[in-house]
């Protein structure tokens, strides 16, 4: 199993903004076979090294991510994340 973590911090950090960009993640769920799991988180904390949300996706493999990394679904998400984000930061490891 394959697990892919994206930390994003927005341009535009109001409640509604993050709310919008989390529902474009959430989107996502089963519109993308090789996906196996997926989940979004909003900080709550809100400190100065926070960033706004936290996605954690699930994969059978290193094959299988690299196939949703140019799924049409996941590349109009990425669209949407290059006009909204300030930053991001990933880790991917198998477990």
């Amino acid at each position: 199993m394959l697990t892919h973590i994206v930390f994003f911090k927005l341009k535009d950090g109001s409640e509604e903004s993050v709310a919008r960009t989390a529902q474009v993640l959430r989107d996502m769920e089963g519109k993308i076979e090789v996906l196996k799991s997926i989940e979004v988180g909003i900080d709550v904390l809100h400190s100065e090294r926070s960033y706004d949300i936290a996605l954690i996706t699930k994969f059978d493999s290193l094959e299988a991510l690299e196939v949703y990394q140019v799924h049409p679904v996941h590349k109009k998400v990425i669209e949407h994340m290059m006009q909204v984000r300030e930053a991001s930061v990933s880790v991917d490891f198998e477990s």
